[in-house]
């Protein structure tokens, strides 16, 4: 879950605490392009104010009206589906063409949003799965990966913290990919022996600062294929380090900083420290994409952009200004 559906989640127990009525929508199926992904929360109350979106902003105002009128949820969960035919496309500007169904579920303490709050709040991942029926909620451990299911009777969806990203060096750039990297809802760990590079981290919400030698950590945090490593200290001693160890493990993206040269030569070093040349080959350096960055906050930019890229499975060895892609949703993929 990001920080925006947490706000959305925030928002709607503040609403219910006033004595308000509030529906929340879930996005649980799309067919063909659509504005917003699988689990992406609205709140509608019941004078017409909302927080969070299913769409672009095509579909909001009909569900406002609807939820407003008492048209739906009014006691139980129901659904709706919109862009089913060309004349809804029409009606409701759906500008992608795209069709969406949304669960919507009247709250109420048997909800459980308060306890599914505090189980983020506490960097649990959990499930939430909502009885259609009865509009019962259970709450319980998740495993990994995204999940949204939807079988017209059950709606279960994982919430808690997911992604994180590993950084190898305290700098400069590191606090400007830390502060972008927090934005898109990662868990951000510095690794930074030197205490010289400290001052100043206690500040930014979202990260933490750990002395630890950088093979050592990389080993401690048990990396997994939702983590990202990036090494931008320059210092073989630390980078290396922390490369050797995270080249092994299934993280999504392990990038270092350096021309196209050093990063040769620190590929033939990783295959000293017993690193496989399949393992070597899968190290991004020149980190980032070639955007011309060349101030530290372009090149943060540019590293989370690739990290963003490879997340979403987008093929890098074509052309980024291509938009043919069958995962482009309204002009973003």
């Amino acid at each position: 879950m990001n920080s925006i559906d947490i706000d959305v989640i925030r928002t709607a127990l503040d609403w219910q605490s006033r004595g308000h009525r509030v529906v929340m929508g879930t996005v649980v199926r799309t067919w063909g392009s659509a504005p917003r992904p699988l689990g992406s929360l609205m709140i509608i109350r019941g004078d017409g104010q909302v927080a969070g979106s299913v769409s672009s902003g095509c579909i909001e105002d009909d569900l406002i009206r609807r939820v407003a009128a008492g048209e739906l949820a009014m006691r139980m969960p129901e659904t709706s589906t919109y862009g089913q035919t060309a004349d809804e496309v029409r009606r409701f500007g759906l500008p992608c063409g795209g069709t969406v169904q949304v669960v919507l579920e009247p709250l109420s303490p048997q909800s459980q949003l308060r306890e599914l709050l505090v189980h983020i709040e506490q960097h649990k991942r959990v499930e939430r799965r909502l009885d259609m029926a009865t509009g019962l909620v259970k709450i319980q451990p998740a495993g990994e990966g995204d999940k949204v299911q939807f079988d017209g009777r059950t709606l279960c969806t994982v919430h808690g913290p997911r992604l994180r990203l590993l950084i190898i060096g305290g700098g400069q750039l590191s606090r400007y990919l830390a502060s972008m990297a927090v934005m898109l809802d990662y868990l951000v760990t510095v690794c930074e022996p030197r205490t010289e590079y400290h001052e100043g981290w206690e500040t930014m919400a979202g990260v933490t600062v750990s002395t630890e030698m950088p093979d050592d950590l990389v080993l401690n945090m048990r990396l997994d294929h939702n983590s990202a490593v990036v090494a931008v200290t320059h210092d073989p001693k630390l980078d290396d380090l922390a490369l050797m160890e995270a080249l092994r493990t299934p993280a999504f993206y392990v990038g270092a900083l350096g021309s196209r040269h050093n990063n040769a030569q620190r590929r033939k070093r990783l295959l000293g420290f017993e690193v496989t040349e399949a393992e070597a080959a899968q190290l991004r350096g020149p980190v980032g994409l070639n955007l011309g960055a060349l101030t530290p906050p372009e090149i943060a930019m540019s590293i989370v952009a690739e990290m963003t890229a490879m997340r979403r499975g987008v093929d890098l060895s074509q052309a980024l200004s291509r938009w043919e892609s069958s995962k482009t949703v309204c002009g973003l993929s």
